[in-house]
């Protein structure tokens, strides 16, 4: 399809209002990742408001579902589907301690259910919340936090090697993990 086109058939479905929104995004998101090379550069500007405007009316699997899909341009990635929200969410619920809010904030930010948030919060060696945290996304501060605080009684020692998974963990081996979880998650 001649970019024109493309462009408008995107603001049709931009008009289509909140029901089409996650059918808009992933469809941008697919066009940013893979675009054509006689399409303007000036219409990717476009595309990129467009994608994030659509991004902040789409729900938490929607958006962790897009975060996968553009994992090849972080810098895309964070431009679009900025993450301060959700790990402000996170630290600031470990720091209260309040055990249920991180769990519902961690499921929401890396698009599982609550269940497999508290398996990987409980996970004594860290690393499954180093998978969970580097394949979403979420940066080494909230890895840590959540990790110091979901278990605050590790000595030094442990809570050093647990610190350590974060940057022991690949973020392509990550991503696949997580992908997987959640599969395995829609598929049950």
């Amino acid at each position: 399809m001649a970019a024109p086109q493309k462009l408008s058939h995107l603001l049709q479905l931009a008009d289509q209002g909140p029901v089409m929104r996650a059918a808009l995004a992933e469809e941008v998101a697919e066009l940013l990742v893979n675009w054509p090379s006689d399409y303007p550069q000036s219409m990717r500007g476009v595309c990129e408001a467009l994608l994030a405007k659509a991004a902040r009316d789409v729900d938490s699997a929607t958006r962790a579902r897009l975060r996968v899909q553009l994992f090849s341009d972080p810098e895309l990635t964070a431009r679009v589907l900025p993450r301060e929200c959700a790990t402000l969410m996170l630290v600031d619920a470990a720091r209260k301690g309040d055990n249920d809010g991180v769990v519902k904030s961690l499921a929401q930010a890396i698009g599982v259910d609550d269940a497999m948030a508290r398996q990987v919060l409980d996970d004594e060696s860290g690393a499954a919340l180093a998978v969970a945290c580097k394949g979403s996304g979420l940066d080494r501060a909230a890895f840590s936090a959540l990790a110091l605080m979901a278990h605050p009684g590790r000595d030094r020692a442990h809570a050093y090697a647990v610190l350590d998974a974060f940057d022991n963990v690949p973020t392509s081996e990550a991503t696949r993990v997580l992908r997987g979880w959640r599969e395995n998650q829609r598929a049950a």
